[in-house]
């Protein structure tokens, strides 16, 4: 333990840019409480450090975020369900960033760096609405500003406690050590847990792609409803034929006004999310109200377009 606090202070600057541009590409390091304990470090050591740092992170902030901007510019809502699975919070992340973006626009790149889950997707989410470049090194060059400098502050406002924290951790030596991985590794559980107990909500009967096509050609189609947010659609316009939009967010609301013949129909729900949950979620809400044939659609709008069915352009207004 020594030892490591040692090489971070001497490599201080080193230590501050890996770790920034690691959080990042999405990898789960703590790189919040690493600028917090860097700032402190800065402020005993050498104040001067402090520019050297806002600097450090300031760099490692934009290529990160520029490397997901430029690929969702590239590669669009395919690529965010990409990213999306392999986060800590794969369920909810697009459905937030979707959120951030059509609520505050290119202020979200902002926002985003303190909202956990998020801070990875909204550059390829700003890249596929079609951010310009400029505006997007413009908005991202304030938000690592802001990002590195209120983490810098805390320490430098804390630098006593922090100095103090870093000379018990060197003093305990291998028990510091085997504390601060019980700690990360149960951090790590407890989201885990969260997760498997979110998906265990969401877990429901779901309509296969064949089956929505049998019922679409039947004497009877079902109600089929697109609940994907206002900046999915921007990103990817089409729609299953025949398709109702309306909002996961309206369904929950029961602000939503439903054919006045929906409770004997089927109602198949799509989004174009992780594990369809945007759909499972909307297809709670109308059980709720008493729909109880509503059922999400397995691998959602993509899994549509794989099987080789016609898209149709979603309405606009």
């Amino acid at each position: 333990m020594e030892a490591l606090i040692a090489l971070m202070v001497d490599h201080v600057l080193a230590v501050v840019f890996a770790v920034t541009f690691a959080a990042r590409v999405g990898l789960p390091v703590p790189a919040a409480p690493v600028l917090v304990v860097a700032g402190g470090i800065a402020a005993i050591a050498e104040p001067v450090l402090i520019v050297a740092m806002v600097c450090a992170t300031l760099v490692a902030n934009v290529l990160g975020d520029a490397v997901w901007f430029y690929a969702g510019r590239i590669y669009g809502y395919r690529f965010m369900r990409v990213l999306c699975k392999i986060s800590m919070s794969p369920d909810s992340c697009v459905r937030r960033s979707e959120s951030l973006i059509t609520r505050w626009g290119g202020l979200s790149l902002v926002a985003a760096k303190f909202v956990p889950g998020v801070s990875v997707v909204a550059p390829p989410m700003a890249g596929a609405l079609g951010m310009s470049s400029l505006r997007f090194l413009a908005f991202e060059t304030l938000a690592a500003l802001l990002w590195a400098g209120v983490f810098l502050c805390l320490g430098w406002v804390f630098r006593e406690q922090i100095q103090a924290v870093l000379d018990a951790l060197a003093n305990a030596g291998g028990v510091a050590t085997a504390a601060l991985v019980v700690v990360i590794a149960a951090l790590l559980l407890r989201r885990w847990w969260r997760r498997r107990a979110f998906l265990r909500v969401t877990t429901m009967p779901r309509a296969s792609i064949d089956e929505l096509a049998a019922l679409m050609s039947g004497e009877e189609p079902p109600l089929l409803i697109d609940v994907r947010g206002e900046a999915g659609v921007q990103v990817d316009p089409r729609r299953i034929p025949g398709a109702v939009p309306i909002a996961l967010k309206t369904l929950q609301q029961r602000s939503a006004a439903l054919p006045f013949d929906a409770g004997q129909r089927e109602i198949i729900l799509y989004c174009n999310c992780p594990n369809e949950v945007s759909a499972a979620l909307a297809a709670q809400a109308l059980m709720q109200r008493g729909l109880m044939r509503a059922r999400p659609l397995a691998g959602g709008l993509e899994a549509w377009v794989a099987a080789g069915h016609p898209t149709a352009p979603h309405p606009q207004g």
